[in-house]
């Protein structure tokens, strides 16, 4: 079985996508299809970016071998939700490489159920590299670093506050087309930096920082639901959104809200103000991409070429 290239553009540029070829069989109803070399159907499946790395978004693109009516896939132990264009032919879905992931060969499975009830299925093997991020040192206030009996007892509040609010997982896709950035202003920090507070306290930078002043409107990334908008003890004001399919976008340190818990927001609407709340060095704007429970780039988010609705 060999893999076959060709140039395909999703509306920004051309990019050389891989195409990979399986036969499958269509077996009896309720059952999954094992691949088999002499089918004469054939699925294919294109991933975005070109290159995978750990800590980045993936948008994989299915055709399956016949008119299906579902499509459920397993990646890196995560379930994958997709969903459909108009026709019904072509499949997407949007998934993520968590930074702790190995470089290696993963399997992405994936299972379609036809108008008929019956299952169809097929693997893919894909790369995934090792991407190198930097190592900073940062100073904050001493109460972020060693919080005392009641700022462990806010810490403890804000934990159950997200846990409650990650836990709600919308099945049906909101976002529609790219992502776009919250504001226009320079990159200050970017993702999977290796930060030291004060000297002692290692943590991971699991977003993107820009440079703007305290008051600049801030807008959503895509179309979703607001699932939270909160003051909380490290990320000080924020606003988290539900774009489907596991997949969330949320912003740090605002000065001031725009949104409440539950409205429905569309891209490029203003959420908030940004400012410098919770444990930040000073006014900017912390923007970051949860897929699942796996933080993911936003920059590498933001290059995508996604379907619109």
């Amino acid at each position: 079985m060999r893999a076959l290239f060709r140039k395909a553009s999703w509306g920004r540029g051309t990019l050389a996508l891989p195409l990979l070829t399986i036969l499958v069989v269509v077996p009896s109803r309720g059952r999954t299809s094992p691949v088999n070399q002499s089918a004469t159907r054939t699925w294919s499946i294109q991933a975005q970016p070109v290159r995978l790395v750990n800590g980045s978004p993936v948008l994989f693109r299915v055709a399956p071998a016949v008119r299906v009516r579902s499509v459920t896939g397993k990646w890196l132990k995560h379930e994958v939700l997709f969903s459909a264009d108009a026709s019904n032919k072509i499949w997407y879905g949007l998934a993520g490489i968590s930074l702790e992931t190995a470089p290696g060969v993963y399997t992405l499975q994936l299972t379609g159920v036809t108008p008929q009830g019956e299952e169809i299925s097929f693997e893919k093997k894909i790369t995934v590299s090792h991407a190198s991020y930097p190592s900073i040192a940062v100073t904050v206030a001493k109460k972020f670093t060693e919080p005392d009996t009641q700022q462990v007892k806010e810490i403890d509040q804000g934990k159950t506050i997200k846990v409650e609010a990650f836990s709600k997982v919308t099945g049906e896709r909101q976002w529609s087309g790219n992502f776009r950035a919250p504001v226009e202003a320079r990159i200050s920090d970017v993702f999977g930096t290796q930060r030291k507070f004060n000297g002692r306290v290692l943590s991971t930078h699991q977003g993107l920082d820009f440079a703007v002043p305290t008051g600049t409107p801030v807008s959503a990334l895509n179309r979703g639901t607001v699932i939270l908008a909160r003051s909380l003890y490290f990320e000080g004001n924020c606003v988290v959104i539900d774009h489907g399919l596991g997949l969330l976008t949320l912003y740090l340190h605002l000065s001031q809200f725009q949104v409440k818990e539950g409205d429905r927001v569309e891209s490029g609407q203003v959420i908030g103000l940004s400012g410098g709340t919770g444990r930040a060095t000073g006014p900017h704007l912390h923007v970051a991409v949860r897929w699942q429970g796996v933080y993911l780039n936003p920059a590498s988010l933001l290059q995508l070429d996604l379907p619109r609705r």
